[in-house]
């Protein structure tokens, strides 16, 4: 313990006297403090240092994020019908091996007047369109990461009405095959322009005026 503060003569008091060997312990404590500041200093610095160019230590671990810069996002997919020329025959193909190879297969009933089918589907783009819409979410849904529900919901969600739109009595391959033995293809007329169309296409024809008769040839 630490010796009792009494006033001096003047009035002041006495400065406290530590026994050698509690001052020695006080002393090694101080020291350890030092260097655990000193350490964790260094630890701090290390990591506010900005990485190695090499990349990230962390990088041979396969570590998303940590390893260099992000992977380029794959392209978003589109719909069919917004692609064009080589793209759109590459899609179209890849579809038509999807349709026949597997949805036919499972989910084709036979064909009747109550679901008609056309063997050159691909001509009927209403119907391309739908197919590939499903395609698109058939390739969501089986990913793993769309849960162990994710097909229950293709096919509650999307399968369902797909084939109730495409294969209707009255859709848009009624006028096609309704007998397996009596293949028939057939694209039904869709309406005609709205008024307001027809009205602005007759208003430019009007504007541009006559079209310029033929040169005469010799």
């Amino acid at each position: 313990m630490s010796e009792s503060i009494e006033p001096s003569d003047r009035g002041e008091l006495e400065p406290v006297r530590i026994p050698d060997p509690h001052l020695e312990g006080i002393e090694a404590s101080v020291r350890r403090l030092m260097e655990q500041s000193a350490q964790q200093a260094q630890q701090l610095d290390h990591l506010a240092s900005a990485p190695a160019p090499g990349g990230s230590p962390f990088a041979a671990f396969g570590m998303p994020g940590l390893g260099g810069p992000p992977p380029a996002a794959p392209p978003e997919p589109r719909p069919i019908l917004e692609l064009d020329g080589e793209e759109r025959e590459d899609e179209l193909d890849a579809l038509s091996d999807w349709v026949d190879d597997f949805f036919l297969p499972v989910y084709g009933a036979e064909v009747t007047t109550a679901a008609p089918w056309c063997l050159q589907w691909q001509e009927h783009d209403d119907v391309v369109a739908w197919l590939h819409a499903l395609w698109l979410a058939y390739q969501q849904h089986k990913d793993p990461e769309a849960g162990l529900s994710g097909l229950f919901v293709w096919h509650r969600d999307f399968l369902t009405h797909a084939i109730a739109a495409i294969r209707a009595p009255g859709g848009p391959l009624s006028a096609c095959m309704t007998s397996p033995e009596r293949p028939a293809h057939r694209i039904l007329p869709g309406p005609p322009p709205s008024a307001r169309t027809e009205k602005a296409t007759a208003s430019a024809a009007e504007a541009a005026g006559p079209p310029e008769p033929d040169e005469p040839t010799s």
